[in-house]
């Protein structure tokens, strides 16, 4: 058991059996009455978001997660295999555990998986990856950055909006987080 004085961005609480994660939290203290820590969580399995409100020195159950770092191997059907970097053990996690992850994962492509209870929970993407645009629209002349944006399929089947003047076969770096286009890659 822990109290609010433990709660940090990225502590994983259990609440109600239900795994949930620190995205923010605050500390408050009004001038009038007991201090408060206010908090915005992600529920781990369903991605939830909800706020909770806590009173200062309540005890909360924090869960112990385990990060480590993996290699993506292969898709075998609607899962994913991994390889452990330390010991080069091999796991597979479900295709609805890795979610939107898998259109911005290559082959061996090295990511952290958090774990608990020796089962994965979530995928941790570098902040953004290279990839390798495989069909879009050519551009026209004159097309100019501000102009708009047109859609591009990425090398993971991965469809992303790109400026006009992009052209196919052109590498791009990608924002993991939103899917957004950050620029061209040499």
């Amino acid at each position: 058991m822990a109290d609010t004085t433990d709660i940090k961005n990225g502590v994983v609480l259990k609440i109600e059996g239900q795994l949930w994660t620190i995205i923010e939290f605050q500390h408050v203290k009004p001038g009038k009455g007991g201090a408060f820590v206010r908090t915005k969580m992600r529920n781990v399995m369903t991605g939830k978001v909800v706020d909770k409100t806590y009173n200062a020195g309540t005890k909360i159950e924090t869960a112990t997660v385990d990060r480590r770092d993996y290699q993506y191997l292969y898709q075998d059907g609607a899962d994913y295999v991994f390889m452990n970097l330390d010991d080069y053990d091999q796991i597979t996690v479900s295709g609805e555990t890795v979610g939107d992850a898998a259109g911005f994962m290559l082959e061996n492509q090295e990511l952290t998986i958090a774990m608990h209870d020796g089962s994965p929970l979530y995928l941790e993407l570098p902040a953004s990856v290279v990839l390798e645009i495989t069909y879009t629209e050519p551009g026209l002349q004159g097309d100019r950055s501000s102009a708009g944006t047109k859609p591009a399929t990425l090398e993971t089947g991965k469809e992303i909006q790109v400026p006009l003047f992009v052209e196919q076969n052109t590498k791009v770096k990608v924002d993991t987080r939103t899917g957004d286009y950050l620029g061209r890659v040499n």
